[in-house]
């Protein structure tokens, strides 16, 4: 009975020590891609390219491209590049994906792609979001329609 009040101790004592010692992995931002910047001031930027046979003159038919403005959602930073032929969404992609957690970039990595084909599939930035990542999807749209706004897209 008189060891009770001392094995309570060491168990206190090996409990408090434990919490002390233990470390976590510090979180770190990704960083971008290169040539790519994570401004969330930076207003969406377009550029346009013309197909060979228009001679630099940006006709129906021409390939656009533009990226939207980096937004901050609740776990990182993300933007969004689309490319269109005349009135179509051809592609879209995310040059820049910076997340704090290992746990966001496995969340995100698995939305983008189907955030993706919402996109082709409705050729605007009216998209369903993805269930569980919520604030990737908001701001991967936000990101999308900067970039069709600078294009002149709906």
């Amino acid at each position: 009975m008189k060891r009770a009040p001392l094995l309570v101790l060491a168990g206190t004592v090996a409990g408090f020590t434990g919490v002390l010692i233990f470390h976590t992995r510090p979180a770190t931002l990704m960083q971008p891609a290169a040539g790519t910047g994570a401004n969330s001031s930076r207003s969406a930027t377009a550029t346009a390219t013309a197909t060979a046979g228009n001679r630099g003159v940006a006709g129906p038919g021409a390939v656009r491209r533009a990226v939207g403005a980096s937004e901050q959602f609740g776990y990182g930073v993300l933007d969004v590049k689309v490319t269109v032929r005349g009135t179509r969404i051809t592609n879209v992609s995310v040059p820049t994906l910076e997340v704090a957690e290992y746990t966001s970039r496995q969340i995100c990595e698995q939305a983008i792609p189907l955030l993706r084909t919402e996109v082709l599939t409705a050729q605007s930035a009216r998209i369903d979001g993805v269930s569980g990542a919520t604030y990737t999807s908001e701001a991967y749209a936000a990101s999308l329609q900067a970039a069709l706004d600078a294009l002149h897209m709906k």
